[in-house]
């Protein structure tokens, strides 16, 4: 990876600006001394080194300590630049998702999905698969479809984002950054949202696909990538259709497609409500493009009367701003924002206003 004018090398967490005049370009490999003769500059790359190219970075040992960006302002300094992991891989699917599989064999059982530059612990190797561990998912993955090397570590530097992780059982999320305004969403412990601006005692967040405010008194900031969305085996038991069992598998094959405001396409892009729209749409069932609007089509039940092909609507009290698709076994999967694309959550990741049954 090559160096133009300046760059910024990081060093046992002490950062060190190199300006470059008179040399063409510093080449900075990992696990090797780098030196500028004319101005007696010496630094450790570190083991876990890595370079970025239009946000140029370098991460060692101890984690990077900032960013120099194409417009030179230092960004994400002292945050872990290596994101925690030490043999990084990133999944590269043009569309879609990549299998994460129970054992090393294109016929085994899928454990979990892995979108496009979605981050992983490389853990071995066998048979063509990798080994890996991302996010909650452990499995292996078709090695041809992974980015190792400085090459992953390029992407990564340009694919992190600044998120905020709840760190309490439940979280407000409010409209104002203000304990007096109303409550948008409940959250809950461990989930990673991204971060939009840091106030004072307050974080804006993305929520699926629109704007809150956190306590940064229950959160902790830092730079991650995107990791796999586990799938849990889907079981169904005596009284679930057929249907209900052909809608969830319908629905699961577009994981890892855009999220498009207003969107209508399954395979080019789609919001909320209508990847639950075009998804009915094959079975018969015609919604309104309208989150707000769809639960007046079916019945609502408890939560306890849930089953695979139930719609979920999240929101602020009675308001609905959100909609996925129950798949079971605890897991929805709907179209989140324009970052995660259509993926797998944990059901009750938000609190819903309504469940709503369409089918028999």
């Amino acid at each position: 990876m090559n160096f133009d004018k300046k760059t910024l090398i990081g060093t046992a967490g002490i950062l060190v600006f190199a300006t470059v005049l008179g040399v063409s370009s510093v080449r900075m490999d990992n696990s090797e001394f780098v030196k500028n003769s004319t101005y007696g500059i010496v630094s450790s790359a570190g083991a876990n080194a890595a370079f970025g190219n239009g946000n140029q970075t370098s991460a060692g040992v101890n984690g990077a300590v900032g960013v120099v960006g194409t417009d030179g302002v230092v960004v994400g300094q002292g945050y872990d630049l290596t994101y925690g992991y030490t043999n990084l891989g990133l999944c590269n699917v043009e569309e879609g998702n990549l299998n994460v599989r129970k054992e090393a064999s294109a016929s085994s059982a899928v454990v979990g999905k892995m979108t496009r530059y979605a981050a992983c612990e490389i853990l071995g190797e066998e048979n063509g698969f990798y080994q890996i561990k991302s996010g909650n998912v452990e499995g292996y993955v078709s090695a041809e479809f992974i980015i190792t090397g400085d090459e992953a570590w390029t992407i990564a530097h340009e694919e992190a984002k600044l998120m905020a992780t709840v760190d309490t059982e439940a979280l407000r999320v409010r409209l104002e950054p203000t304990t007096e305004s109303i409550t948008l969403a409940l959250v809950n412990q461990d989930d990673d949202f991204v971060v939009l601006e840091q106030l004072e005692g307050w974080i804006k967040i993305e929520v699926d696909d629109y704007e809150g405010y956190i306590s940064a008194d229950y959160a902790i900031v830092d730079m991650k990538l995107k990791t796999g969305n586990t799938m849990k085996e889907l079981t169904y038991g005596n009284g679930i259709s057929s249907t209900r069992v052909d809608l969830v598998n319908f629905a699961l094959q577009f994981v890892g497609n855009r999220y498009v405001w207003g969107g209508e396409s399954l395979t080019n892009g789609v919001d909320c409500s209508g990847f639950t729209m075009k998804v009915y749409q094959q079975f018969g069932i015609y919604l309104p493009h309208y989150s707000g609007s769809q639960p007046s089509y079916g019945t609502k039940i408890s939560r306890d009367q849930i089953r695979p092909g139930d719609l979920i609507f999240y929101g602020n009290g009675s308001s609905i701003n959100h909609v996925a698709i129950y798949i079971g076994n605890g897991q929805v999967v709907h179209a989140s924002n324009a970052r995660d694309g259509i993926k797998i959550s944990n059901a009750f990741y938000r609190t819903p206003v309504c469940i709503v049954s369409y089918l028999p």
